[in-house]
C-alpha cells in the first residue's frame, strides 16, 4: 500500500518551481526591506516578475535564488529584487486637484519652498510639481527645491533623463508642452525632454522609506506620498507618518492618493481636504478650499 502525498503547491506556469514556502519567503523578505505588504493575490505577479530575474541568472528554481539573496544580504541583487516587485503607475498631474492646492500654498509660503516627493517613479510626479512650483511662483521658483526619491533604481534613471512619450504627455495643455518640454527630432522624433529650468528645480536620488536614516533632513513645505502606503501594513504606515511630521513646517501640507484617504487620519495628521493633510499640531489653515 501507498500513501499518496500532496507536493506543495506551485504556481500554474512550470518553467520555475515555486512553492508556497518559496511564495512565503517573498512575502517576508518584500516586507522586511521595503515595507510592502504583498497580499495573497499577488502570488502570480510575483512570479511573473521574479522570474525574468531567474532567467537572467539562469537559475533553475526560485528556493536556488531566494537562497542567493538569503546569504548576501548586502548584495546587488536585492535592488533588482526590489525593482521587480515595485509598482510604477503615476502620470503627469496625476490627482490634478492636488496642484491647485500646491500652488495657491507656495504663493503664501516664506522662499525658499522645498517640496519632497517620496515617490518619484519615472519622473512625472516632481516634475509636475515643478511645473506647479514655476507657474505659481513665476522667477521665485528658481530658489525651489524638488526632492524626489524612490527605492527603484530602474525608474529612477529614466526619471532623471527626463524623455518622455507623445503618449505620456498626451494629457498635457499645448501651452504646457511648448513651455515646459523640447520636442525631439531625428531619432527622437516622437518624444520630448523636460526643459533645463524645470530640471534644475529637481533632484533625484534613492531612498527606502523604511530606512532608518533619511537624507531628507531640512524643514518642508510639502510632501507627496501618493499611492505609497496602500501598499504598505498599519503599523508600517504609522511609523512613515510618525517620521514625517518632524520634516514639515508647521503649516506644511502632505498630499496622499486617492486610495489612502482613511488610512492617514490619525493623532499625527487631519484632513485638509480631497487627500491633502495638515499636521494635527498646526495652527489654522493653508490655504485649502
Amino acid at each position: 500500500m501507498y500513501i499518496e502525498t500532496q507536493a506543495p503547491r506551485s504556481t500554474v506556469s512550470t518553467e520555475f518551481l515555486f512553492t508556497d514556502s518559496d511564495f512565503s519567503k517573498v512575502r517576508a523578505m518584500i516586507h522586511r526591506r521595503a515595507g510592502i505588504a504583498l497580499g495573497e493575490q499577488k502570488r502570480q505577479m510575483v512570479y511573473s516578475r521574479l522570474s525574468r530575474r531567474l532567467r537572467e541568472l539562469r537559475m533553475p528554481e526560485f528556493s536556488s535564488y531566494l537562497e542567493l539573496l538569503e546569504s548576501r544580504q548586502d548584495g546587488d541583487e536585492w535592488q533588482s529584487f526590489i525593482n521587480s516587485l515595485t509598482t510604477n503607475l503615476t502620470s503627469f498631474f496625476r490627482e490634478a486637484h492636488h496642484f491647485p492646492v500646491l500652488a495657491e500654498h507656495v504663493r503664501k509660503a516664506r522662499e525658499p519652498v522645498t517640496i519632497w516627493c517620496s515617490a518619484a517613479s519615472t519622473g512625472e510626479e516632481p516634475y509636475s510639481i515643478a511645473i506647479t512650483l514655476i507657474e505659481a511662483l513665476g522667477d521665485k521658483a528658481n530658489a525651489a527645491r524638488v526632492i524626489s526619491t524612490d527605492i527603484d533604481t530602474a525608474v529612477l534613471a529614466k526619471a532623471q533623463a527626463g524623455v518622455f512619450t507623445a503618449d505620456q504627455v498626451k494629457a498635457l495643455s499645448p501651452e504646457r508642452l511648448r513651455r515646459f518640454f523640447n520636442k525631439g527630432t531625428g531619432s527622437n522624433a516622437g518624444k520630448v525632454r523636460i526643459r533645463p529650468e524645470v530640471a534644475q528645480l529637481v533632484k533625484f536620488s534613492r531612498l527606502n522609506l523604511l530606512d532608518p536614516s533619511w537624507s531628507v533632513k531640512e524643514p518642508l513645505d510639502a510632501i507627496f506620498c501618493r499611492n505609497v502606503m496602500i501598499y504598505f501594513d498599519k503599523p508600517t504606515q504609522k511609523k512613515v507618518l510618525d517620521r514625517f511630521a518632524p520634516l514639515l513646517k508647521t503649516n506644511g501640507l502632505l498630499f496622499a492618493g486617492h486610495s489612502e484617504n482613511a488610512s492617514l487620519v490619525n493623532q499625527t495628521f487631519r484632513p485638509l481636504g480631497q487627500t491633502v493633510y495638515e499636521l494635527a499640531r498646526a495652527k489654522g489653515k493653508a490655504g485649502v478650499p
